[in-house]
């Protein structure tokens, strides 16, 4: 049985494969990762990029608006960081801010929050129409695994860029966020943008599930079929039924 460090290798090599067909195909694709403060977000996104051509992959790890994105439409400063042909762009969160800790936060009206979920379907299937692929990842992982990873970034000299207010008020919101995520979940799940959840209490599995399932979704040239097929389980639909009985 493969070690998991010698499968991610070979999934790095996939990766290459894929970015290669999205140069020579002008691709545009987006990827999309959501989750809760220190869901592993930021590790896995370091993984997927991590052989990768700087000049044709992007992370967009956007900062709170500034008071004139505040006056602009939502999706103003979202659109203007979307791949152009031949680009692979990874949006570590998203529009979805919105629908998440703006909601839970009380950094957006009520009638902006109804507002979104009519705006971001339009938005997405505009975005399916125009050639772009988007590929929507939600990381779940339990409350106590959350504490321990944020009591890990207080205490290691190497985490502490990660360190936020929100982060303190993780715990008192817990289910907050949980109701506003699968809240988001249900009603912006589109057929041609669907969101699909990852099991990330095991950080390590999760890496290889989630980019197991990314490179599962794509066509490309030579393309390992059994590799790719090695998620451990970790990734499904967020279907009505999976966010019932599957999130925490």
């Amino acid at each position: 049985m493969k070690h998991k460090k010698e499968i991610l290798h070979e999934l790095f090599i996939e990766l290459v494969k894929l970015q290669k067909e999205i140069i020579g195909s002008n691709l545009k694709l987006l990827v999309i990762l959501e989750g809760r403060d220190a869901a592993g977000k930021d590790g896995t996104i370091k993984r997927i990029i991590k052989h990768l051509s700087p000049r044709e992959t992007r992370v967009v790890a956007l900062e709170k608006p500034s008071d004139r994105q505040q006056r602009e439409w939502y999706f103003q400063r979202y659109s203007i960081h979307l791949p152009a042909s031949g680009e692979f762009v990874l949006l570590n969160r998203s529009w979805y801010n919105r629908a998440g800790v703006e909601k839970v936060m009380g950094f957006c009206t009520d009638k902006e929050y109804k507002s979104f979920f009519t705006e971001v379907e339009l938005f997405e299937k505009m975005l399916v129409d125009a050639g772009f692929i988007v590929l929507k990842y939600s990381l779940d992982i339990s409350q106590e695994e959350q504490e321990k990873r944020l009591k890990d970034r207080e205490i290691d000299p190497l985490k502490q860029w990660k360190i936020s207010p929100i982060d303190k008020e993780a715990g008192k919101f817990w289910q907050d966020y949980s109701d506003a995520r699968n809240e988001m979940l249900l009603r912006t799940n589109f057929e041609d943008s669907p969101w699909y959840v990852v099991s990330a209490n095991k950080k390590k599995k999760a890496h290889i599930a989630l980019i197991s399932h990314l490179l599962k979704q794509l066509e490309y040239n030579k393309k390992d079929e059994k590799l790719v097929s090695n998620d451990y389980g970790l990734v499904y639909p967020a279907t009505p039924e999976n966010i019932r009985e599957k999130l925490y």
